[in-house]
């Protein structure tokens, strides 16, 4: 008897909330922002979906009705919320007579953490669907942001273009406190990170809150700082109150909290979600300003924290050079790029070779600067 053919198929969702949380997560690799529960909160919050120029695409890729592959999308009216800036490419496209939105985007909304994006073992299927829906829907490109170093070799395979960007991680080699990871610092980092650290502090009460201790007030509070730093940064906040009612019901054991507060009053906070490995700072405000507060909270705390239990790296957010004096070192971060316009195309490409270049002359300079004992001298 002949072996029954195999049906594999490519489709676009509706969105991940009515999806399988199972079977989408299986995908993964435990990273906390492309879980079901974060993706499916941004959705059920409304923070994505109708009016935020964000509409949930999600592509899978079925075999035999199983789900073997997929990579979270969305149809995009705006270029905002993504922190790989391509406003300059939608002017030009438009100058030229086009229509640049929607575009597709593959990324995790408001999210500049690197990671997969081409969940599951088929890639090269998923690079297909993906360039077919930008193609069929006269879409004038396909990104996919914030992209790690497999998912952009197996979109180079099919002729994307591949931009670089720079964020600043902080990496534990192996320190078991805080003291010893100074220890590796120059005299005058040293000593200028405990002058910043006794500043920060003085006169408040500074609490780190994980899962279950994180009360309904402390995220209130949070709530409070986030709008304060969104309505400075963006004129307004993306993110919903209910998105941080979600995150509190399903993803309780991934959330770290520090709070600091002044006669038992919450003056700032920064929200940080715990990976297998990885402990990622993502949201930090105060409704108070405080010196060296916000380098306190969004990065000691978090290098004192990972120490402490164990992780191998800080993942503070984008940009930052300032990041650098803290310990803090540059990496390239990746992200691929589909133009169908062969034109547009070429012209993209030109532009990110020179960009390429630069960014790599940047981090040489960058690295030139790290704190260490080994990169500076007494």
């Amino acid at each position: 008897m002949a072996d029954r053919e195999t049906e594999v198929i490519a489709k676009i969702a509706s969105g991940i909330s009515g999806l399988n949380a199972s079977a989408w997560d299986r995908l993964g690799n435990g990273d906390p922002f492309l879980s079901h529960a974060f993706l499916s909160a941004l959705e059920d919050s409304n923070s994505v979906g109708p009016g935020t120029g964000w509409t949930p695409a999600p592509i899978l890729v079925e075999e035999d009705d199983r789900l073997v592959a997929a990579a979270p999308a969305y149809l995009k009216t705006h270029s905002q919320g993504e922190y790989v800036f391509d406003h300059g490419w939608a002017e030009a496209w438009q100058n030229a007579g086009g229509e640049y939105y929607p575009k597709l985007q593959v990324a995790v909304p408001f999210t500049p953490v690197p990671g997969p994006r081409l969940l599951g073992h088929r890639p090269q299927q998923l690079l297909t669907a993906i360039e077919a829906v930008a193609v069929q829907y006269q879409m004038s490109s396909a990104h996919i942001t914030f992209l790690d170093e497999a998912g952009a070799t197996e979109a180079a395979r099919r002729g994307w273009l591949i931009r670089h960007g720079i964020q600043y991680h902080w990496f534990n080699r192996g320190y078991s406190t805080f003291d010893e990871f100074l220890g590796e610092l120059s005299s005058r980092k040293r000593k200028s990170i405990r002058r910043e650290r006794s500043a920060a502090i003085r006169g408040l009460d500074i609490q780190a809150l994980h899962g279950a201790d994180i009360t309904a007030a402390d995220w209130d509070a949070m709530w409070t700082f986030y709008q304060d730093t969104g309505s400075r940064k963006w004129g307004r906040p993306y993110l919903t109150r209910e998105f941080f009612d979600l995150i509190a019901e399903r993803m309780e054991a991934a959330a770290l909290l520090f709070l600091a507060y002044r006669g038992g009053r919450p003056i700032a906070g920064a929200l940080n979600f715990v990976g297998t490995d990885t402990l990622y700072g993502r949201y930090w405000g105060c409704i108070e300003e405080v010196p060296f507060l916000h380098f306190e909270l969004s990065y000691y705390r978090a290098v004192e924290w990972a120490i402490d239990h164990g992780l191998t790296s800080v993942q503070a957010g984008a940009q930052g050079e300032h990041k650098i004096a803290r310990g803090y070192e540059p990496v390239i971060t990746k992200s691929a790029h589909f133009l169908p316009n062969r034109s547009f195309r070429n012209a993209v490409a030109e532009f990110l070779e020179a960009e390429r270049e630069g960014i790599a002359a940047e981090v040489e300079w960058l690295r030139r600067d790290l704190p260490y004992r080994s990169s500076s001298s007494e």
